[in-house]
């Protein structure tokens, strides 16, 4: 059991179960089965191995108002987009949809709602709550329990969205607020999309802490290109947890981009590839400043045969900054003639940095190509020196540097606009003193 120490916001969470705010009619069962779970476990503390990085106390002892999303307000949606990006827009405010600030989708086959309005559908309740609540996550159950807003988009069988889908979450609140989102995508057989998420901060807001859940299948055949862009402002928390389960011949690409301003953010990334025939890509590019924390938990499980994964993060790191990679490649024992593939590089930008990270296999097949990898350095100053000697100033020859860094990473990118846009945020994070 994990020991409770965060009991305002907990006891709060505990008495609302029953509040109506919460008390929903959607797939009663579960959600009971997943707060009494909550309840047995209560939040984790860094004493729990997946934790021991990451002190989370700081952020749960707090005194937060819930379920304040500030329905009607207008907020600055501009702060999230992206040039040269055509796509349908969907906002969640503190992670309620909100239909008057969003885009309507008219191609056939494409379903989008919030999660409150998908209840009567075959899709959502064919699918919610059923892989990430698997993962031993108390955030996991806590927001199965009592999350009662988000998106739900299914894209149908053989649809290729003709533009992508930038889902803008937008952070504001007039005090301390905790809210938690819910949110499902489903692909069905040989369907194909983008999908682009944002995370931004209202001017002015007060401290805010959400909990989001994404639960994603990828069935037959089906390809989905996911951005993670992370842009929100010091003001912001965040505890996200993205849970994806593939189906064979599908492919799953992930784009996870933090930078600076959100001071915790916690990325919890599974992919269960539990069918033959399946592949899979996961990029990170995280650059820090301040006293930001990020921690990056990947879990690349292999289950059946003929799956190919390959993995890359860099952590670029300032200030008092701190950065966590912890990836797991599970290689199961049917999961013959697996290719898997895992690297961490972290570059340290001031001597007050700290990176923890943990690359780790664990094979039990014994027919596979398996390797990983981490290496942890400073920045060179003699690269710095060889092209300020060639007339380069030392902030551009630092910018310079940090793209090389990065480039691995970003060149995999599949939408050029937003590997442009990444490169932007990057230059724009970086401090020159």
């Amino acid at each position: 059991m994990i020991t409770q120490v965060s009991s305002s916001l907990y006891q709060q969470l505990v008495g609302s179960f029953e509040d109506p705010l919460f008390a929903k009619e959607i797939l009663e069962s579960r959600r009971k089965e997943a707060f009494e779970k909550f309840k047995d476990t209560g939040f984790p503390t860094a004493k729990a191995e997946e934790w021991r990085f990451t002190n989370i106390q700081p952020v749960l002892n707090q005194d937060y108002q819930l379920g304040a999303h500030l329905p009607g307000q207008a907020v600055n949606v501009d702060a999230a987009n992206i040039e040269g990006v055509d796509a349908y827009r969907v906002v969640l405010v503190n992670g309620f949809y909100r239909h008057d600030l969003s885009d309507t989708i008219e191609e056939q086959g494409i379903v989008l709602s919030s999660f409150a309005d998908a209840a009567q559908l075959e899709a959502f309740n064919k699918h919610f709550a059923q892989y990430a609540d698997k993962a031993e996550n108390p955030f996991v159950w806590l927001n199965t329990a009592l999350a009662n807003n988000g998106f739900f988009i299914e894209i149908q069988a053989g649809k290729i969205a003709q533009k992508p889908i930038h889902i803008v979450h937008i952070s504001v609140a007039d005090s301390q607020t905790f809210f938690q989102t819910r949110n499902l995508i489903v692909l069905d057989k040989n369907a194909e999309a983008q999908i682009i998420e944002t995370f931004v901060t209202e001017d002015g807001s007060s401290k805010t802490f959400g909990n989001t859940v994404t639960e994603i299948v990828v069935d037959e055949n089906a390809k989905l290109e996911h951005y993670y862009l992370q842009q929100a402002r010091s003001q912001s928390s965040f505890n996200n947890h993205t849970e994806i389960i593939q189906r064979k011949y599908s492919l799953y690409n992930n784009y996870n981009c933090t930078f600076p301003g959100a001071s915790f953010v916690r990325n919890t990334i599974n992919v269960r590839m539990d069918d033959p025939n399946i592949e899979s890509h996961l990029y990170g590019i995280t650059l820090l400043s301040d006293n930001q924390l990020v921690d990056n938990h990947t879990v690349v499980d292999h289950m059946k045969p003929f799956g190919e994964s390959y993995e890359w993060y860099k952590n670029i790191l300032q200030d008092s900054s701190t950065a966590v990679f912890n990836g797991k490649i599970f290689v199961r024992l049917d999961a013959q003639k697996t290719n898997a593939f895992q690297q961490n590089n972290n570059m340290l930008l001031s001597a007050n940095a700290t990176i923890n990270t943990k690359p780790q296999l664990e094979i039990f097949a014994d027919d596979v190509k398996c390797s990983h990898g981490c290496t942890i350095g400073q920045f060179n100053e003699d690269a710095k020196f060889y092209l300020q000697s060639r007339g380069i100033g030392e902030e551009q020859a630092r910018t310079l540097l940090v793209h090389a860094f990065a480039f691995d990473v970003t060149e995999r990118f599949k939408n050029e606009t937003i590997r442009n846009h990444v490169d932007h945020l990057v230059e724009l994070g970086l401090k020159h003193n």
